[in-house]
């Protein structure tokens, strides 16, 4: 996998300690060859010598907006700049408050994809007119606003980077996560309690099934506290499945929101 980051802070997305993508899984897959990960300064590609990519919004109003010319131009430059031939098709997606919320469902859509193309806003936002070209996927996440998009594309990353065969130590890993579904059961549950050595600490101890070595009833149990956990703190992710047991359907597909957009030369 291949992912572009279109960004006027381009020194943000090293892949080299102590960058935050240079540590931990990361920085350990993109070290590896697991994942390409580059970044492109969106003001290389500015009209005008001061290199500014942003200027003040029609009909006035607060801060400033990206200019459509240097970030067009920039998709173009990133899009034909591959390691392989021809290039490989490329996932536009655009971080932005006014996005569809990202969820592991998205995530895991994600991954399996050969290229992304993630485009950090910045400012008061883009202009509307290179959105509508461009036609990315834009993704949230969270109702919050940052200063910029980069936190979000590393957020982003972070989660794709660790679904990559290869990038955990254990791939078993990632299937028990939080929101992660199976065919088998295709709830977002949260995760269940963990625990380690020692088996008591300052009066606490770990739950007796967990050392029965039943793997059953340590599975059971899990599911059950997966479950209670989901239902105390996020009801909303059980919402669509009235009852409790697990549902024998399949995994429904996700409907990618994405589309390819208009063509660059």
């Amino acid at each position: 996998m291949r992912i572009d980051i279109l960004t006027t802070f381009p020194e943000m997305f090293a892949i080299q300690p102590p960058a935050a993508l240079g540590v931990s899984i990361p920085g350990r897959a993109a070290r590896a060859g697991l994942v390409e990960i580059v970044a492109t300064n969106i003001r290389d590609f500015a009209a005008n010598k001061h290199q500014k990519t942003d200027d003040r919004p029609f009909g006035g109003g607060p801060g400033m907006v990206m200019m459509c010319q240097p970030l067009w131009d920039a998709v173009a430059h990133a899009e034909a700049a591959d390691t392989v031939s021809p290039p490989r098709p490329c996932t536009r997606i655009l971080l932005t408050p006014q996005g569809v919320p990202l969820t592991q469902r998205l995530v895991e859509d994600l991954a399996t994809r050969p290229r992304l193309l993630l485009i950090a806003g910045h400012y008061e936002g883009v202009d509307e007119r290179v959105i509508e070209r461009l036609a990315p996927l834009e993704i949230s996440i969270g109702d919050y606003v940052l200063s910029g998009g980069e936190l979000a594309a590393m957020v982003l990353i972070d989660a794709l980077v660790r679904l990559i065969p290869g990038a955990l130590g254990d791939e078993e890993s990632s299937l028990a996560d939080s929101f992660s579904t199976t065919p088998q059961d295709p709830r977002p549950l949260l995760d269940c309690p963990h625990y380690t050595r020692p088996r008591d600490w300052e009066g606490a101890s770990v739950p007796e099934i967990l050392l029965s070595g039943d793997h059953a009833r340590i599975a059971r149990w899990r599911l059950e506290q997966r479950l209670a956990r989901t239902q105390a703190r996020r009801p909303d992710l059980l919402a669509p499945w009235p009852t409790a047991a697990p549902s024998s359907h399949p995994n429904p597909g996700v409907e990618s929101p994405v589309s390819d957009g208009e063509a660059l030369p």
